[in-house]
């Protein structure tokens, strides 16, 4: 087993392993967990009563943080002709077709995430095998195939976030930054629960939302009451 840092350890003898704690009790022992000399993100993981292995139970989409990620995401956008104007007046850091397939093709991966325009998809699926395993296809489930180029752009560049269950039945995304504080970072938790609790399959049964925890980079797991957030989303 790995030894801990005294840092880390400090931070871990404040949490309850097998507690449960309300969401802004649960902000606030993270976020007391920050020790590292830059800026720690804020992560959730939620474990959901799902099997990904049927379909119907693929639980994936994206929502539109309040507060944003706090990170700066290079936007790619695949389009031409007036499309391409389009998105590089909107704030995509790079925008065009061909020239892009051939820089991804031979070893280019500076960018974070994908759109393109629908006529693009034929030219896009040629580095398919490229972009899909790091999850950078544009995906219309996702809205990024779309020729509202604009505002796909915007959404993004203000705090976008795509998810996606994982085969063990658990989300995990990054919500913001530390830096950001408690009340910004419990608005980004509703707003992101929210979202989850919408989705939830209509055959899946029994308990959905069966474990939150929060934590930090550097820091130490907090487990939140799932109940208590389910209540705070309704009231809001």
């Amino acid at each position: 087993m790995a030894k801990r840092g005294k840092n880390y350890n400090n931070a871990t003898a404040e949490i309850d392993a097998v507690k449960t704690y309300s969401l802004e009790e649960g902000v606030e022992l993270a976020l007391k967990g920050v020790y590292a000399k830059f800026d720690e993100s804020f992560d959730i993981a939620i474990k959901l009563g799902v099997d990904p292995r049927h379909a119907e139970q693929m639980v994936r989409s994206s929502v539109v943080l309040p507060n944003g990620t706090g990170k700066e995401v290079r936007v790619l956008v695949f389009a031409k002709g007036e499309k391409e104007k389009e998105a590089l007046d909107a704030g995509a850091d790079f925008a065009g077709g061909d020239e892009y397939v051939e820089k991804i093709k031979s070893g280019w991966l500076e960018f974070d995430r994908t759109i393109a325009t629908p006529d693009m998809m034929g030219t896009v699926g040629k580095i398919g095998r490229i972009l899909g395993p790091r999850n950078l296809m544009p995906n219309a489930k996702l809205g990024t195939v779309t020729f509202d180029i604009e505002r796909v752009i915007k959404e993004i560049k203000s705090g976008k976030v795509d998810f996606k269950v994982d085969k063990t039945g658990i989300i995990h995304v990054m919500l913001g930054k530390a830096s950001f504080g408690a009340k910004k970072i419990q608005e980004n938790i509703l707003a992101f629960v929210e979202r989850i609790i919408q989705l939830k399959p209509s055959s899946s049964k029994g308990v959905y939302l069966k474990g939150i925890s929060l934590s930090t980079t550097m820091g130490p797991g907090v487990k939140i009451d799932p109940a208590e957030i389910r209540t705070l989303v309704k009231q809001g």
